[in-house]
């Protein structure tokens, strides 16, 4: 028996082997005592077995094995050049153990292949991180590869997964485990709207503060393939990889995307905890990214395509008003592009709508104070455009394809295509200043293939590589392309194209089980929202855009003189509290009441923290129930305020405590009893300052 372990103060991985096999996952949990020896563990993971069976459980291994007569999903499926099925046998061949990473190694001499897993275990974040690598000596056919393969709690009765629309991103799926598959398979080519690449397994009346949860991620933006199976003897595994089939050459090379994973006993919110800080300090690389994190102000649904440099500059000015501090010029800005229908692909500066270039505009923005910022499509191109009828062959996918916002997909794949883009990207970048780049992919592909996506991050990192100082979000149709893979490469994603502040409650509370506050952009919208028609007061437009990485994307000149005063309050009150905030934990409440979506912010030492309350729909009570908090010290005395105590209206007529000023409470109280809050009309939001004392 050969076995291996990884610790950290959160939980225990221990892996075990049967003589030469494949390694099996044995024990992912709680953190086990270092007295535990792992080749006893091993033994006591032996299932029984009874009639009707084998006389042994085949292995549940790292990458189950059809030909050890495993009954589920293998880990590894491929064929030699010819189309025959080759069905490996992996023998241990050596192992590389470090201080919390170890790498396994297996070969199949017969057909000449070698799997290697590799495990790393972050001892801060709680973040464990596996990847799978085939090497072969001659070139075979890829269907299926896993990630290493992990094991599903059998005491668990449900999972979670994430789909979602265009408006409508990041819907949890809470699916009972039954006997057989669920599989989730992004065939779209980017990470997409409908399949956010993670799972949570979580342990019968698990909620977001209690209970056990195990939580992964697949950090890829090339579309991937979710397995989880509960096999007839009950055991139950979990895969993630690229999507099936994303090769179709033969090679003699292949690795998955790093599996981001991690065990809580805290609930939900030690998995996201983990999730969020290992984005924020591990994935993204803020190198000379603009600190503090600036205001945005974007100009789409204040002028879309409508581009006239006196009105933008107008827009500008009254934008730096209300206290933004980046200005990003959105699509419309270059060739003939007057709408959707043309010209991407064409990088050149209008002349028409800027006859004098873009640098009036930048040079007025930079003396109102604030930095410019400028849309690109790089990886897109309409038919209607000069690149196009020049170089038709550089787009995927056949002449009369299905077409998507009028537009289809350059290939890049081909290096000459990536060319172009650069030169045509870097030649805007290097003759204005720019600082920011909003980088969009408005159309799935025609077909997978992952050497699109391998092809665009090469893009973004020579860009990166050649302007590090200009940041880059990540857009997609809105949340189409948000994930790891994408985030160690860029330096925001836009959650949503919905602006709508009551869609936006749940969204962001739900991508908080993955994204923390820094990388996750949020706006103010218009008073009337262009995707939901919905009127919404300025005061919850505000105060949602400001649970996050805090925007404008409306036509200031719409402003009347109280939403000028409640806007610039707000975006002045984020600006003092958004050195802590954006390095704080989300998280996310218990609501007794149905119609509110809470989530209290909290500073990593737990001195301070901010619960945003939204109320999205009238409750089924009349009085607001009590709001209890998590994650506080109980011995420990808070004072407890309210951010916006004149949102108070004339229905609230009792005598709630807060009305009158701060109280002083414990964190016992504020966690077993909880908050009693003013009345409030549904579509508003309380927002609940805390301070330990």
């Amino acid at each position: 028996m050969k076995s291996w372990r990884l610790d950290d103060a959160r939980q225990t991985l221990v892996l075990a082997a049967k003589r030469e096999r494949l390694a099996e996952v044995v024990y992912w949990g709680p953190p086990l005592p270092a007295s535990d020896d792992p080749d006893a563990l091993a033994a006591a993971d032996m299932l029984d077995v009874t009639g009707g069976m084998l006389d042994e459980n085949p292995d549940l291994s790292i990458c189950p094995e059809a030909v050890r007569t495993f009954p589920g999903q293998p880990g590894l499926i491929i064929r030699g050049p010819g189309g025959t099925s080759i069905l490996p046998k992996f023998c241990y061949a050596f192992e590389t153990v470090e201080k919390n990473a170890l790498t396994l190694t297996y070969r199949d001499e017969d057909n000449k292949l070698t799997y290697t897993a590799y495990f790393s275990l972050d001892p801060d974040t709680h973040v464990l991180t596996a990847r799978s690598v085939i090497d072969t000596d001659s070139p075979v056919h890829l269907h299926w590869l896993s990630a290493p393969v992990m094991p599903g709690a059998q005491h668990s009765d449900e999972m979670i997964d994430v789909s979602g629309r265009w408006c409508g991103e990041f819907q949890l799926n809470h699916i009972p485990w039954t006997p057989g598959a669920r599989f989730r398979e992004n065939r779209t080519g980017r990470t997409g709207h409908e399949h956010f690449p993670g799972l949570i397994v979580t342990s019968r009346g698990t909620t977001n503060t209690q209970g056990e949860a195990w939580a992964f991620h697949y950090g890829w933006s090339g579309g991937h393939r979710m397995v989880a199976e509960e096999l007839p003897d009950g055991r139950r595994q979990v895969q993630f990889g690229h999507a099936t089939g994303l090769t179709s050459e033969p090679a003699t090379k292949f690795e998955t995307a790093p599996l981001y994973m991690t065990y809580s006993s805290t609930g939900l919110n030690g998995c996201a905890v983990a999730f969020q800080r290992h984005t924020r300090d591990r994935i993204v690389d803020w190198s000379g990214a603009k600190n503090p994190r600036p205001v945005h102000y974007n100009c789409w649904e204040a002028v879309y395509f409508d581009h006239q440099p006196e009105v933008l500059k107008d827009i500008a000015s009254q934008a730096a008003a209300l206290g933004a501090e980046r200005f990003v010029l959105d699509d419309g800005w270059f060739g003939t592009r007057d709408d959707d229908t043309r010209a991407l692909s064409d990088w050149e500066v209008d002349p028409r709508k800027f006859p004098d270039g873009l640098t009036p505009l930048i040079d007025h923005i930079h003396g109102l104070g604030m930095s410019f910022g400028i849309w690109f499509e790089p990886e897109m191109i309409n038919p209607d455009s000069d690149l196009y009828r020049l170089h038709p062959d550089w787009a995927m996918g056949g002449e009369d394809q299905v077409l998507g916002r009028y537009q289809m997909a350059l290939d890049m794949s081909k290096p000459q295509v990536r060319d172009h883009i650069f030169e045509c990207m870097a030649a805007i970048l290097a003759a204005h200043d720019i600082d920011y780049i909003k980088w969009d992919h408005n159309r799935v592909l025609p077909y997978p293939d992952q050497s699109q996506t391998h092809g665009s991050y090469a893009l973004i990192d020579r860009l990166r590589d050649a302007f590090p100082k200009v940041e880059i979000e990540s857009c997609a149709s809105g949340g189409g392309r948000i994930d790891f893979g994408i985030l160690s490469r860029t330096h925001r994603v836009w959650l949503s194209d919905s602006n709508d502040a009551l869609e936006r409650l749940p969204m962001q509370h739900n991508a908080a089980l993955f994204l923390p506050a820094a990388v996750t952009g949020s706006h103010v919208g218009p008073r009337i929202s262009h995707t939901s028609g919905r009127h919404l007061d300025i005061r919850v437009r505000a105060w949602v855009a400001a649970q996050r990485h805090m925007g404008f994307e409306m036509d200031p000149r719409e402003l009347d003189e109280e939403e000028t005063e409640v806007l610039t309050r707000v975006t002045r009150w984020w600006k003092d509290n958004r050195d802590w905030m954006l390095a704080a934990d989300i998280l996310r409440l218990e609501s007794s009441d149905a119609s509110v979506v809470a989530e209290q912010h909290q500073s990593r030492d737990g001195a301070r923290f901010v619960a945003f309350v939204g109320k999205r729909d009238t409750s089924d009570q009349i009085a607001p129930r009590p709001l209890r908090m998590t994650g506080l010290d109980p011995d420990a005395l808070y004072s407890i305020d309210l951010a916006n105590r004149d949102d108070v209206v004339r229905l609230s007529r009792g005598q709630v405590a807060l009305k009158d000023g701060p109280i002083k409470l414990s964190g016992r109280y504020l966690m077993a009893k909880g908050l009693a809050l003013p009345w409030s009309y549904p579509g508003t939001i309380w927002v609940v300052e805390g301070q330990r004392l």
